[in-house]
């Protein structure tokens, strides 16, 4: 190894340059090989150059520690790393390429870790589901259908508002996931993806109830129907379905909308609606056949259970009159007829019921049938033993508010401060309306002629009500059924009222933000898309035996992570590798379960220089 003088003349001015230079045996004799520029400034006068040489390769070498006075520093670590390369290139490492490399393992680190495993099963049951493909189909470019997949995995599993989205989506692996970069993304272009779904949604639903129904192999024969509402944060009043009605979310102050949501008996939706949100019961069920028969193109043939708030003959003649047979829970006022049956203990049948999944430990009450017929319809008489204990408590309670609304009102009548015959019936009929179920047995009246408001209790009534506590009818015209048959379909409507628990929380319908009825509509729809992956990831596990439920799975996943593992070379570069980590055990048993694959990503490797020490 010496040290070689270069010089060269450009546009009349010379360059001078140092090399340090080692000479090599080749096939055509020997060569000399630069191993470094030493730049312009002479490393020291030229009869110390062998010499300075000589020691460069020794400390190299690591025979010799060289001072400041005879080598800079920056100078030696240069040749340092260029000796590290040439060896492992001698060795076959091909360079950047090669997975064998000397690792400061002192500075190596873990950087940008980001929540992957419950995106990841998204991703998977969003891909399983054909969501994508129907998205297409339904006219969708590449870019809506994967806006959309990203709002519908938010509302999945951190439900936030379009605002707060794109902060969500950089905090998590979905970009890396889906093979996009969210970092310019924000709400506006969400927002817009909301106007461009809208018209689409019919469709798509359509399409995806009939991919879940070959998938999961489901059965077309049951459709549960129900009723929830979701209130509104802000005036609404853009929004003229936004409506102040019965609230179910003990939301009275806020305007609201009515959903309506059908599922078959497995617990995928078929169908769903928006109502306005003073919207009676009874008057969605002819609306809400009318699309069921849009989204499954079935005409009749189905049996459709709805709960006492529908079971009007109207809305049966309904079912009837489009091909369907209907099974219903009878108004509270059917079962007077029946009282002999009930406290008749002849022809009743025990009904075993077995406790919760979510609950095992829950002891469930028992529960007698009794099937008896009235002209064309089926009865099925019900008495529970639980049951008589809930209703007693619910009707002393509301008989307790009752009393206490009309004695606040008498007073108001007694004071002067409601005059008007006609505004204090209104308000007596507001109270009945109220408690109709302990209204029924107090006589209320006004007499304007004494000004005067007063209230008895009808003891005959209430004995009666006291001997029904726990006893419900149901009423269907299926002849076919047994009376537990009929029962356990019946049943089958607590899954559209779990539905809704999923639907406000996990999955935070409510409470809605957005003011134009389009988007409220849009919203609730991403809302029952994400419902749809839920079912689907619950009904995975529920095959194989297993009860749980997506918020606990949530909490597992989110230990599986995405992260940038940092290697630092020895010979002064970095490695940097964007990765998932190794799944745990329970990882494992997760992803098995839904039919996906282990690895979230495929790692994606770069090479950087090391930065500099000063």
């Amino acid at each position: 190894m010496y040290i070689r003088k270069s010089t060269r003349t450009y546009k009349g001015k010379t360059y001078t340059n140092y090399l340090l230079v080692e000479s090599v045996q080749t096939p055509k004799g020997p060569r000399q090989r630069t191993i470094c520029s030493l730049g312009s400034l002479k490393p020291a006068p030229k009869e110390h150059w062998l010499s300075l040489a000589h020691r460069l390769q020794s400390a190299l070498e690591g025979q010799l520690s060289l001072d400041s006075q005879a080598i800079d520093p920056l100078l030696l670590e240069r040749l340092k790393r260029r000796q590290t390369r040439r060896t492992r290139k001698a060795r076959g490492g091909g360079g950047e390429s090669s997975s064998v490399m000397e690792i400061d393992a002192e500075r190596v680190q873990v950087e940008q870790a980001r929540e992957a495993g419950p995106v990841h099963v998204g991703h998977q049951l969003w891909r399983q589901l054909g969501l994508e493909e129907i998205l297409s189909r339904a006219g969708l470019s590449k870019r809506a259908c994967m806006l959309t997949e990203a709002m519908v995995l938010n509302r999945l599993i951190d439900p936030l508002s379009e605002h707060a989205m794109p902060k969500w989506m950089r905090r998590t692996a979905l970009g890396e996931i889906l093979g996009v970069e969210f970092s310019e993304l924000d709400e506006n272009a969400l927002y817009r993806n909301l106007d461009r779904l809208y018209p689409n949604r019919e469709r798509i639903e359509r399409e995806l109830a009939e991919r879940e129904k070959t998938l999961f192999n489901l059965e077309d024969t049951v459709y549960l129907y129900d009723l929830t509402s979701t209130y509104f944060e802000g005036a609404g009043r853009k929004n003229s379905q936004a409506r102040r009605g019965y609230s179910r979310d003990r939301r009275p102050d806020c305007k609201q909308v009515v959903v309506g949501l059908v599922l078959d008996r497995d617990g995928f939706p078929k169908a769903h609606e928006v109502f306005d949100g003073n919207v009676q019961d009874r008057a969605t069920v002819g609306q809400m056949l009318e699309e069921l028969e849009k989204r499954t193109g079935r005409k009749g043939g189905a049996t459709v259970v709805v709960d006492r708030g529908m079971a009007y003959e109207e809305n049966l003649k309904e079912i009837r009159h489009r091909g369907h047979h209907y099974i219903v829970a009878g108004a509270q006022q059917e079962r007077n007829q029946w009282l002999e049956e009930f406290e008749s203990e002849q022809g009743w049948e025990e009904v075993l019921r077995t406790a919760s999944p979510r609950n095992r430990f829950q002891k469930k009450s028992r529960l007698e049938v009794k099937r008896r017929q009235s002209g064309e319809e089926v009865y099925i008489l019900c008495r529970s033993e639980g049951r008589q204990q809930k209703d007693r408590a619910i009707r002393e309670a509301q008989e307790q508010k009752l009393l206490g609304d009309l004695l606040r009102l008498k007073q108001r009548v007694d004071k002067g401060q409601l005059k008007k015959s006609e505004k204090i019936h209104q308000a007596i009929g507001r109270l009945k309306e109220r408690y109709g179920r302990v209204a029924r047995y107090y006589r209320i009246e006004y007499d304007a002629e004494q000004k005067v408001l007063w209230w008895r209790e009808e003891a005959e009534k209430k004995a009666l009500a006291e001997k029904l506590d726990g006893s419900y009818v149901l009423k269907t015209d299926r002849q076919d059924l047994t009376a537990e048959e009929i029962w356990r379909t019946y049943i089958l409507l607590t899954r559209v009222e779990q539905a809704f628990r999923d639907l406000k929380s996990p999955l935070m319908e409510r409470p809605i933000f957005h003011q134009l009825k389009h988007r409220t509509q849009t919203h609730i729809f991403l809302c029952v898309l994400a419902y749809h992956l839920l079912v689907a990831i619950e009904k995975r596990f529920l095959d194989r035996g297993i009860h749980t439920s997506w918020w606990s799975l949530r909490q597992e996943l989110s230990t599986h992570q995405v992260v940038t593992v940092v290697l630092p070379t020895t010979d002064g570069r970095v490695l940097r590798i964007r990765k998932g980590t190794a799944p745990e055990p329970i990882h494992r048993e997760i992803y098995s379960t839904l039919k996906i694959p282990l690895e979230v990503m495929k790692p994606v490797k770069s090479w950087q220089e090391a930065p500099s020490s000063d």
